[in-house]
């Protein structure tokens, strides 16, 4: 009996360590799983990968006289009842030269509603190249019911496209958003109690 003490204590020692580990791993695991969009998020903005537009502060130095033409595309996910497009379906920019277009956004339905948007390039292997320097991806936009906005994307194709033998035939590049819904805020529908006075219809 004596001589067999030992190894059960080494046994318990051995389960403890086991048992601590697994639930280490576990918790690593739990960690990387929360970790694992924000990172892909990171990676995309930095690298372009997928198609996810660069991000700039100031314009390029040099404007070439290549020009691309630039299709703009929007989508509403789900069941969110607004109605999204762009002011125009598309437009011609010069490589390197900084230009404005403009989304709209209407929330159709009859009480406020928080929408957000997500974004993409295509060809994915442009989105090294195109470059945002103000957008309203990723801010969450509230809606009274009715309302109309008008919201600005500034971009521009930076010149180090022409550096890229890939790209040498490229001429059109689609700027693609999908609006989603976020939350819906508490609900005021025209005529509740509190509501106050119906928004015009009036876009």
């Amino acid at each position: 009996m004596t001589a067999s003490q030992p190894t059960e204590r080494s046994r318990r020692r051995r389960d403890l360590l086991v048992a601590a580990a697994c639930g280490v791993f576990a918790a690593g695991m739990v960690g990387m799983a929360f970790a694992a969009v924000p990172l892909y998020d990171w990676f995309c903005r930095t690298t372009g990968f997928a198609g996810t537009p660069m991000t700039a502060k100031a314009a390029p130095a040099n404007v070439l006289d290549r020009k691309i033409i630039v299709r703009l595309d929007a989508n509403v996910a789900g069941a969110l009842p607004w109605r999204f497009m762009p002011e125009k379906n598309f437009v011609e920019v010069r490589v390197g030269d900084v230009l404005t277009v403009n989304y709209i956004v209407v929330n159709e339905s009859a009480q406020e509603i928080v929408g957000n948007a997500s974004y993409n390039v295509s060809p994915p292997t442009v989105g090294a190249y195109f470059t945002k320097i103000n957008c309203f991806c990723f801010t969450e936009q509230r809606l009274k019911p009715h309302e109309r906005r008008e919201m600005p994307v500034v971009f521009f194709i930076d010149p180090k496209i022409a550096e890229d033998s890939e790209h040498d035939g490229l001429n059109t590049i689609t700027l693609s958003y999908t609006m989603y819904r976020v939350r819906q805020s508490e609900p005021q529908t025209v005529g509740s109690a509190g509501a106050g006075t119906a928004p015009s219809t009036t876009n």
